[in-house]
């Protein structure tokens, strides 16, 4: 017998319009994340970045699509947990939505842990744990604050942010036509060092920057006509970011051949200071900890927003679903991701990069199974296409199931140590598999 129980529901309150929510993904993305993890993923793709970020970005559309299908069908929050959840199995969901966890959990970790790497590169002589604390404490305060104080704070932010990218890919065109270079030239994307599997490692780290499309579907419940602006806000993010990020590591590619750098970690700011001097690296500095402030609070206000539905269908403990009265924000989730946020002083990039980066890829395999089964349960009563909701889907899973198979070794391990958590948290939930997990129904 399901636990289903009709209750007064927590209700986030409806204030961001289109524009707001795509801020919110391309903030979340961060533009200049692909500099940030330049280094790493020039080193996994022997010197082709452009290629690596273009197959991500095919790969992501076909996600993106099945993603704004769910999103239209199940408008309220939980992401790839209530897609499943809904369309597939309540069982499943919840390991999803576990999985999903792994993802948006640890991702302000990792955005914060990128920015305090490129303020210690610059300032050795401050400790490295104390640009973590203010990222951690500020994004905080501002998450709790409310998701239209920090929709303004990322308007600011991402306008300084595009400013340094403009100058950035400037200077770099600069530099090519002073070395004697090619604008023109296709060694970015493959060369004859590179091969499709290093190419294919690369696409997997690089999809790291494209989480931000997924990541407003957890504002459903904060979007005004949620039907209509998320679905576009999906794909608009995932083709306005993914464009960015091809287009910025094919010049800085351009500028820097190869994968050769003192310091893979903060390989952009050496190349910063090669197109425009210490003045223009201080710069590039600035705007690289403004991008992180950015994604940190977006990934922060999402990650506490999965926390909110979880907890409030039960799968996780009451306190996770409540909303702090006055500010009418979940307080609880925002303020443990921020704790957790301190794992990232035992961790290094490349690690907690590729770690997070098996809970994205098992939500976004899951999310197009979810667009098939639909399909599949409703083609008789809903006329469907099914280059659309069947062919798209199928090839996005595939395409998400071969990016996951091409993750750090170490990721992979601890993925699916973190999934077999999961079914023992399951099974205590339904008390040995033997009923579903709990459900509330919501009224809208």
């Amino acid at each position: 017998m399901s636990d289903t129980r009709r209750i007064p529901a927590a209700k986030l309150e409806r204030r961001l319009g289109l524009p707001g929510v795509v801020l919110f993904g391309l903030a979340y993305m961060a533009p200049l994340i692909v500099l940030g993890t330049f280094g790493v993923v020039a080193t996994t793709t022997d010197g082709t970045v452009a290629s690596a970020y273009l197959v991500a970005l095919v790969a992501m559309l076909f996600t993106a699509a099945s993603y704004g299908k769910m999103a239209t069908a199940y408008p309220v929050a939980g992401s790839a947990y209530t897609y499943v959840r809904k369309a597939i199995d309540s069982r499943l969901g919840f390991l999803v939505g576990w999985a999903v966890l792994l993802d948006y959990f640890f991702l302000p970790m990792v955005i914060w842990l990128i920015g305090g790497a490129y303020l210690s590169a610059q300032f050795p002589g401050v400790p490295s744990w104390l640009w973590l604390i203010a990222f951690i404490l500020i994004t905080t305060v501002l998450n709790v604050l409310g998701i239209k104080i920090a929709e303004k704070a990322n308007f600011l932010l991402m306008t300084f942010q595009i400013l340094v990218i403009a100058f950035f890919v400037v200077l770099s065109i600069r530099q090519v036509v002073t070395d004697g270079g090619s604008l023109a030239s296709g060694t970015p994307f493959f060369h004859p060092g590179s091969t499709f599997g290093t190419i294919s490692g690369g696409a997997a780290l690089a999809t790291y920057s494209f989480l931000g499309f997924d990541a407003v579907t957890t504002l459903t419940e904060e979007a005004v006509e949620p039907q209509r602006t998320i679905p576009r806000a999906i794909l608009l993010t995932a083709l306005v970011g993914g464009g960015v990020f091809v287009v910025l590591a094919y010049f800085t590619q351009l500028v820097h051949p190869g994968s050769q750098f003192t310091d893979e970690s903060s390989a952009a700011f050496e190349i910063a200071t090669r197109i425009g001097g210490n003045l223009f690296a201080s710069f590039f500095l600035a705007g690289l900890v403004v991008a992180q402030f950015a994604s940190g609070i977006a990934a922060q206000a999402s990650a506490s927003r999965l926390m909110f539905a979880m907890g409030r269908d039960g799968v996780l403990p009451r306190i996770f679903g409540r909303l702090q009265p006055t500010l009418r924000t979940p307080t609880f989730a925002i303020g443990l991701t921020g704790c957790v946020g301190l794992v990232a002083l035992t961790l290094d990039v490349t690690t907690s990069t590729s770690f997070i980066n098996f809970g994205a890829f098992t939500a976004f395999t899951m999310v197009n199974v979810c667009v098939v089964a639909t399909w599949l349960r409703e083609r008789r009563t809903a006329r469907r296409n099914p280059l659309t909701w069947l062919a798209c889907p199928v090839i996005g899973a595939a395409v998400d199931l071969w990016l996951l198979v091409h993750l750090d070794g170490i990721a992979l391990v601890l993925g699916l140590a973190w999934l077999a958590i999961g079914v023992g948290c399951l099974a205590v939930l339904t008390r040995g598999f033997r009923r579903p997990p709990p459900e509330m129904t919501f009224d809208e």
